[in-house]
C-alpha cells in the first residue's frame, strides 16, 4: 500500500496548489514514523532542504527537531532552522500516523486547510510531502481535559468555535456524518483478527445491534433540523492550544474537519471533558452547557441569550453527542485492526459503545418530548 498512499498524498497536494493557485511546495519524500529521533533526523533535514530550496546549502548543525507530541494518529515535531543571516525559523513537521488512511479522508482535510487558514484558524500549510505536511509554529501549549472545563476558556472556545463555523469551504455542502459512520460501519463489520483474544472480544459485537442504534439515531436527529456548518469534529484538548501570556486560544489538526452538524461538534466536544481515561462523570452539566451555549450564540451579548435558543441547542447537542459515541466507538474497531499503535483500541471500543447503551435512553427521551412540544407549538 505503501507507495500507492504516497503518491496519493502528493497528488492531493498537487490538486489542492492548483485550486488554490498558490506555491505550496511538494515532495515525495517520505519519513519512516518508527525510527527514533536521532536516525530520523538526517531524513527530516532532507525533506526540509527538497521542499526550502533557499535552505539547500545549510549544513545539518543548523537544524534541530524535538518531538511536540505524539497523539494517537499523529506525530508532531517542531523543527528550528539556522539561517545564515543568523535568523532562526521554527516550523511543525506533522506525520500522518501509519494506515491512517483508512479513517481519514486526506484529500477534504487539503483542501480545507487554506480556508481555515485565511480566517485565522491553526496553523498555515507549508509544505506537504509523502505522508505527511510542514506548518507554522504555533508557541502555545496544549489544553489539557480539565482546562477546557474552567469557564473562561469554555467561553473562549465556544466564541471561536462560532467563527470557525461560518467558515465557508468550497464544494458540497453536504453533511458527512452519517455517511462517515456508515463507512466505518462496513470496514468495521468486517474485520478479521489473527490475535485470539482480539478475535474472542470482537466476537462479541452484535453488528446487527449497532445498524440498529444508527438508523434511529439518524431518523430522530434529522427531526431536529440541525444547522449544517463546516465542523472540526475532533475538539479534544489536544487539539486546543492556548498561548497563556497573550490569552490567545488556537484550533489545530482539521483531519475530520468536514460539514456536519453544528450539535455534532458541540457534543463531540463535550464528551472529550472525559479525558483520555473516558471518566464521563466529567460531562458538563445542564449549567456548563448553559454557559458555553451562551457564548456561542451570542459571544456580544451572552446574557441576553433567549431560554429557547438555549434549550434548543441543548436538546441537539445531546443527542448528536450520542452519534459521536457511535462514530469513535466503530472508528477504534478500525484502527484495533490497522494501527500499529500500542494502544488499547478494542478497548475504546467498548468504553465509547458503553457509554452511547448508558445515555440513550434520557437523551432519546429529552429528544422526543422535545420533537412533540414543538409540533404541538
Amino acid at each position: 500500500m505503501g507507495a500507492v498512499n504516497i503518491w496519493n498524498a502528493v497528488q492531493v497536494a498537487e490538486g489542492a496548489r492548483e485550486t488554490h493557485s498558490s506555491d505550496i511546495p511538494c515532495s515525495s519524500l517520505t519519513v519512516d514514523h518508527s525510527l527514533s529521533l536521532p536516525n530520523m533526523k538526517p531524513r527530516i533535514v532532507e525533506l526540509c532542504k527538497d521542499l526550502f530550496k533557499n535552505w539547500t546549502n545549510l549544513d545539518e548543525s543548523s537544524f534541530s527537531v524535538d518531538t511536540v507530541s505524539g497523539g494517537i494518529t499523529n506525530l508532531l515535531l517542531k523543527v528550528s532552522v539556522t539561517e545564515e543571516s543568523g535568523n532562526v525559523v521554527n516550523l511543525t513537521v506533522r506525520l500522518y500516523g501509519p494506515n491512517t488512511e483508512y479513517v481519514i479522508n486526506r484529500e477534504r482535510e487539503l483542501q480545507a486547510i487554506p480556508y481555515l487558514s485565511a480566517a485565522g484558524f491553526g496553523a498555515k500549510l507549508l509544505g506537504v510531502f509523502g505522508n505527511g505536511m510542514v506548518q507554522s509554529f504555533i508557541n502555545a501549549r496544549t489544553l489539557t481535559p480539565s482546562d477546557m472545563r474552567k469557564p473562561k476558556v469554555a467561553a473562549e472556545i465556544a466564541k471561536q468555535l462560532r467563527k470557525f463555523h461560518q467558515v465557508e469551504i468550497p464544494g458540497s455542502k453536504e453533511p458527512q456524518l452519517w455517511n462517515d459512520i456508515s463507512k466505518f460501519f462496513r470496514k468495521a463489520s468486517g474485520l478479521n483478527f489473527d490475535d485470539d483474544e482480539k478475535k474472542k472480544k470482537y466476537e462479541t459485537i452484535s453488528f446487527e445491534e449497532i445498524d440498529t442504534e444508527v438508523s434511529e439515531l439518524k431518523e430522530l436527529t434529522g427531526h431536529l433540523e440541525a444547522p449544517v456548518v463546516y465542523a472540526h469534529n475532533d475538539l479534544l484538548s489536544g487539539n486546543l492550544m492556548l498561548n497563556d501570556e497573550e490569552e490567545k486560544l488556537y484550533f489545530i489538526d482539521f483531519e475530520y474537519g468536514s460539514y456536519s452538524y453544528r450539535g455534532f461538534d458541540i457534543g463531540n466536544h463535550f464528551n472529550e471533558y472525559a479525558g483520555y481515561d473516558c471518566d464521563y462523570s466529567l460531562y458538563p452539566n445542564k449549567g456548563e452547557q448553559y454557559h458555553f451555549f451562551r457564548h456561542y450564540l451570542d459571544p456580544e451579548r451572552p446574557d441576553e441569550v433567549s431560554e429557547q435558543d438555549m434549550e434548543a441547542l441543548y436538546v441537539e447537542t445531546n443527542m448528536y453527542m450520542l452519534a459521536s459515541h457511535l462514530y469513535w466507538a466503530l472508528w477504534a474497531l478500525i484502527q484495533a485492526k490497522m494501527s500499529p499503535i500500542d494502544f488499547d483500541y478494542l478497548g475504546y471500543f467498548f468504553l465509547r459503545y458503553n457509554e452511547y447503551k448508558k445515555q440513550k435512553e434520557t437523551n432519546i427521551s429529552l429528544g422526543k418530548s422535545y420533537l412533540s412540544r414543538s409540533l404541538k407549538g
